[in-house]
């Protein structure tokens, strides 16, 4: 199928739930080409707005936007959004547990050719920290417009997070986002594999992969990493190991909100497969995922050396 990318699906969403919630306010710092909001832009131009480079007066005027009862998305690159504007969200939005959905696009290290500084695989864990926010990392571009509309209905602040590189379709029209849910993808009962994002993908190759070696591996989706589906987590802690995949950082994202429930709840051996604690670097998003070993292969690979463990 296709390839879409998510920031592709957020634009598209976004036009289409103008339409219907007439509420909805957008703004940009100056980047709605890129972030795909200039397609609401062209449509409802009285209700778009552009900041300009300036992401923490971004999050500000969008925090006054929820407080004369709008729904501002805000919009600009994940580094900037998550980083740049990190107090404004704090302290603007999620303090008084404002109406605000950041909507932050060119994620991970697939944002590519940008290189380390414009490669936000921090940001999941400096918004799941903050009290009050919703983190969602869709998988595709079917969650990533699902994703959109759960929550401009959801009340308070949402982090979403959205890719620059196509990927591939996972889910149909049949497929139903929820807010705080996991999804079982593929059943197995050697080993799980829970992924989120671009992952997901990757990580049902895996299950493939290592079908063919008589390891039969659950997959699970998870799209909200706050709060986040700890039932699904211990369904999956049956298969006895759990590999966790993810385009960010191994400290603060999918693997240490997993790690977390297991302690708590049902401790299980498990491997993080994701930027082991450093920065990306400059080139194409396929050549980045087989350096910083975020592939099928290696998500395989890590499944197989539990199971000898």
């Amino acid at each position: 199928m296709a390839k879409i990318a998510t920031r592709e699906a957020y634009g598209q969403a976004l036009a289409e739930l103008g339409e219907e919630i007439r509420e909805i306010v957008v703004l940009d710092a100056d980047l709605s080409k890129s972030t795909k909001t200039s397609v609401f832009a062209k449509k409802f131009p009285d209700r778009f707005f552009n900041i300009g480079i300036a992401e923490q007066n971004l999050m500000g005027t969008a925090a006054g936007f929820a407080t004369c009862g709008k729904i501002p998305f805000a919009s600009t690159f994940a580094i900037f959004a998550a980083g740049r504007a990190f107090e404004q969200i704090r302290n603007s939005i999620c303090y008084p547990n404002l109406n605000v959905k950041i909507a932050a696009t060119h994620a991970g290290i697939t944002v590519g050719e940008d290189g380390a500084t414009h490669q936000s695989v921090e940001d999941m864990a400096l918004m799941r920290a903050i009290p009050h926010m919703v983190v969602i990392n869709p998988a595709d571009a079917e969650e990533a417009k699902q994703a959109v509309r759960a929550a401009a209905l959801h009340k308070g602040p949402v982090y979403l997070r959205f890719g620059r590189h196509p990927v591939e379709t996972i889910f149909d029209k049949n497929y139903r986002f929820e807010i705080g849910k996991g999804v079982i993808l593929r059943e197995g009962k050697d080993v799980a594999i829970i992924a989120t994002g671009v992952m997901v993908g990757e990580s049902l190759k895996a299950a493939e992969t290592l079908s063919k070696k008589g390891i039969e591996a659950m997959v699970v989706n998870i799209s909200t990493l706050k709060p986040i589906d700890k039932e699904v987590i211990v369904k999956a802690a049956e298969c006895g190991a759990i590999v966790t995949a993810e385009e960010h950082n191994i400290i603060g994202g999918l693997g240490s909100a997993v790690a977390e429930v297991l302690a708590e709840t049902r401790p299980t051996i498990m491997k993080r497969i994701g930027i082991a604690d450093e920065f990306g670097q400059s080139g194409n998003p396929d050549e980045l995922l087989k350096l910083y070993h975020l592939t099928a292969d290696d998500i395989a690979g890590a499944a197989e050396e539990l199971k000898r463990k």
